[in-house]
């Protein structure tokens, strides 16, 4: 165990990554990390290595960790999220089957003519739903793809906008899983103000979650792109490649209407919103979050509720489909299949990526990183948010965990800012975004490997289109760091960052930028 707390630990992921962007193959470079992982848990002993793949523990006691596919597999959080992911696919065929995309796409056709419409609408409707970041990516997947499949988008740059709407939102969504994780985090630190206090107070000084926002908005605006995302939508618009990762054949049915994709859809997002209220003791009179809201969400378990309300919707649309008569009794039994096939390489994806997380977290990269930066704190004040930010957006990009990251960083933030108060604000909202910012980058993050099987998309085209928008997301957003360790003013910060977002993105279409319409540059 001596690879442990040390530059090693980081070596599984940074093995795994550099794999996938060079070969484009997902599951053989994630099995090559956890490979990696496991020969360093084992001190290279070949046994203990296939123990460490499959099952195994690393420690004893309360500090023990569970390690290997089966662990995986089989934590009750991880398992939650598998099975709201099969009962999304199933809901998603049963629509489609029943023939209610093919009529949302029929009528998104009539009322949304162009380009921009269609992306801006994705962004919106994930702005809408900031409940959960899985929850986002997997149903504003659902609902567009027919949306932008009709003006043809590629499914890469809907997979960007489908991320770029999920944690970057919901980390600036007072009402949220993600402001209960922080919440949560914060809530027994002398900070003098209560967790969710805390998150919302950070929200100004956030630049990577709203600078995002400005991105999206306006590159689809501007209508070019750049880097690998540029060939992509040349291809879609040019050739009607559009990326899908597996063919979808939407069924035409003249009984079916608009309603029956709304009504699935809307039964999907109250119920699951519903599930979440009342795992968080909501309606339970002897819970602390009783009819309080945020204390609900705070308390709350996404791998159980959104299961919970998966499930309800899913029995509700089937009964409504029946009774609809869009759909027959074993055509809509078939969707259960169906289904699930379509969601496999999703769950393979997020089952190796997982697995990768626990070996990473068992050679112990999150104490190494957390032991760099506070030698790294010492008469560096002003230039601490800048550094908080690159140390969480590289912990959350090795680690694939923005929630682990955020967690580890904000009880060690809070110490350092002891002498500073008037940094501490800043100094958490800079480990909050770098959380958010290597999740966002990161090809073994779930939330990443959620707007993939959202869009339907290979998983490392998804990565390679985003990386470059995301990374130049980050460069403004650690200039925005820098300045405000010294003006420590949150409007004029962001402004800055507006202006720099607008500046880069003009100077990169008159240099590097291609349209639709114009050839791609050559490789």
């Amino acid at each position: 165990m001596e690879f442990v707390g040390t530059f090693w630990s980081l070596v599984p992921p940074i093995v795994a990554i550099v794999l996938a962007l060079i070969t484009k193959e997902t599951f053989s470079s994630l099995f090559v990390g956890i490979l990696v992982g496991a020969m360093l848990l084992a001190s290279f002993d070949p046994i203990s290595t296939v123990n460490y793949i499959i099952v195994g523990t690393v420690g004893e006691g309360d500090d023990a960790m569970s390690v290997g596919f089966l662990n995986a597999i089989s934590d009750p959080w991880n398992a939650g999220i598998f099975v709201f992911l099969v009962m999304l696919g199933i809901m998603v065929a049963l629509v489609n089957t029943a023939g209610g995309s093919s009529a949302f796409g029929a009528w998104a056709g009539r009322h949304i003519k162009t380009r921009v419409g269609a992306m801006l609408a994705t962004f919106l409707l994930g702005v809408l739903i900031f409940i959960d970041d899985y929850f986002n990516c997997l149903t504003v997947g659902a609902v567009m793809r027919p949306v932008t499949d009709e003006q043809k988008i590629s499914r890469a740059k809907l997979a960007y906008i489908i991320d770029s709407t999920a944690a970057p939102i919901c980390m600036i969504a007072p009402i949220s899983s993600w402001a209960a994780a922080v919440s949560a985090t914060a809530a027994d630190l002398d900070t003098g103000v209560t967790g969710i206090q805390l998150f919302v107070q950070a929200i100004p000084y956030n630049f990577y979650s709203l600078l995002t926002i400005v991105f999206v908005v306006a590159i689809c605006i501007m209508g070019f792109d750049y880097g690998p995302m540029a060939k992509a939508e040349f291809e879609a618009y040019r050739s009607g490649q559009l990326g899908a990762l597996t063919k979808e054949e939407r069924q035409e049915n003249e009984r079916a209407s608009l309603l029956d994709m709304l009504i699935p859809v809307l039964l999907l997002i109250v119920f699951c919103v519903i599930g979440m209220l009342y795992v968080g003791g909501f309606w339970d009179a002897e819970s602390e979050a009783y009819m309080d809201l945020s204390a609900a969400f705070g308390g709350t378990d996404a791998s159980v509720g959104l299961p919970w309300g998966s499930l309800i919707a899913l029995i509700l649309s089937f009964v409504y489909l029946l009774c609809r008569r869009v759909i027959d009794f074993k055509g809509a039994t078939d969707c259960f299949i169906s289904g699930f096939r379509a969601m496999v390489p999703a769950l393979m994806v997020l089952t190796f990526a997982l697995t990768l997380k626990l070996a990473t977290s068992a050679l112990g990269a999150d104490a190494y990183v957390a032991g760099l930066m506070e030698g790294a704190a010492e008469g560096l004040y002003a230039l601490l948010p800048a550094i908080i930010f690159l140390v969480g957006l590289g912990l959350a990009f090795a680690t694939g965990t923005s929630w682990g990251t955020f967690g580890i960083l904000i009880p060690i933030v809070l110490p350092i800012f002891a002498t500073a108060p008037d940094l501490l604000t800043i100094g958490i909202s800079a480990c909050l975004a770098g959380a958010v910012c290597g999740d966002h980058c990161s090809p073994i993050s779930d939330t990443t490997v959620m707007a993939s099987a959202g869009a339907n998309v290979d998983h490392i085209q998804h990565v390679s289109t985003q990386l470059p928008y995301a990374l130049s997301v980050a460069g403004v957003s650690f200039v925005c760091f820098l300045l405000a360790g010294f003006v420590r003013n949150w409007v004029i910060c962001l402004a800055v960052g507006i202006v720099l977002v607008i500046v880069m993105l003009f100077v990169l279409k008159r240099t590097v930028g291609r349209t639709v319409t114009a050839e791609p540059a050559a490789e």
